[in-house]
């Protein structure tokens, strides 16, 4: 089954388009990543799949459900941790689980959701006096509540420090592999590497690219990175390197050559330093990152 379907939707806000017919498929039980800068659409898509906005035009579906018509339906088997989560500051983390379960009509245990998001020794403290981290770790119990069959996660590692954003990482894989679907909205590239299937990425309100992180890496030719130890290069060898076929870029930095190429160049650019005169001491190469990637789609004319 297909957990989220967009056809053709446009999001118009008087003069300003939102979202630009925007086509877009989340296969059932993925975990879906769903990029994009400030301003290209990402909250107004998260809002329009859950019916808090409407499409100018466009068909939506979650969880094979039409989103307008059936939203009730539709959010009874979602899960979501909003971005900017805001809690009842006199009610304790239980109370807000409880409040959850009530909602949704569950037998959840308020206790256990609690302690598997690391707040087992704040479970009556009062919201009120929680941190960002501890506010997120509470959004998150919410959403849990009901093994929701769809996750939506707006930004759910604001506020986390590493062993919570760790923590966070593995609840989603957990739930993944339960059988939900995750969609997973996020600045924080490292996080969306981590544990997304696939990776869509919105520019303008337009879905440019949808991939795997690995296939997005192949397909943004951004290349791999070089960098060679050297006893010192002159311009010469560095010109020697940029001719290189394959290479997109070469720089120095001290005796330390660094290099993107795509391809098979790596050994090619060895040699051609080394018929430069440089003398090699030691070579290591490292993929792009996700934020290279990410930069490579969201900027310029790609």
């Amino acid at each position: 089954m297909t957990a989220i379907e967009l056809s053709n939707v446009t999001k118009q806000y008087g003069d300003v388009v939102a979202l630009h017919n925007l086509d877009m498929t989340v296969e059932s039980g993925e975990v879906y990543g769903f990029l994009g800068p400030n301003g290209a659409g990402k909250s107004t898509t998260i809002d329009i799949l859950l019916d808090f906005a409407r499409p100018t035009s466009g068909e939506v579906r979650v969880l094979d459900r039409d989103a307008r018509e059936e939203s009730v339906a539709v959010r009874q088997r979602c899960g979501v941790l909003p971005e900017g989560f805001d809690t009842y500051d006199r009610l304790t983390a239980r109370k807000h689980v409880e409040f959850a379960v009530e909602s949704k009509g569950t037998d959840d245990d308020p206790v256990a959701l609690l302690e598997r998001v690391g707040l087992g020794d704040a479970i009556d403290r009062q919201a009120g006096g929680f941190s960002k981290g501890m506010t997120q770790r509470l959004a998150l119990a919410v959403a849990l509540v009901g093994e929701p069959e769809l996750l939506v996660l707006d930004e759910p590692s604001t506020g986390l420090d590493p062993n919570g954003a760790r923590e966070m990482r593995t609840i989603v894989r957990e739930e993944a592999d339960r059988g939900a679907t995750v969609f997973f909205s996020s600045h924080v590239l490292g996080q969306v590497e981590a544990v997304c299937d696939r990776v869509g990425i919105l520019r303008d309100g337009k879905l440019v690219a949808v991939d795997s992180v690995e296939g997005l890496r192949e397909a943004s030719d951004t290349g791999t990175r070089l960098e060679i130890e050297t006893d010192g290069v002159d311009d010469g060898a560095l010109a020697a390197v940029r001719e290189t076929e394959g290479v997109s870029e070469a720089r120095a930095e001290g005796s330390l050559v660094i290099a993107t190429y795509a391809g098979d160049a790596k050994m090619d650019v060895v040699n051609a330093l080394e018929d430069a005169g440089a003398d090699v001491a030691d070579f290591a190469t490292s993929e792009a990152s996700l934020e290279d990637v990410f930069a490579a789609y969201t900027e310029g004319e790609r």
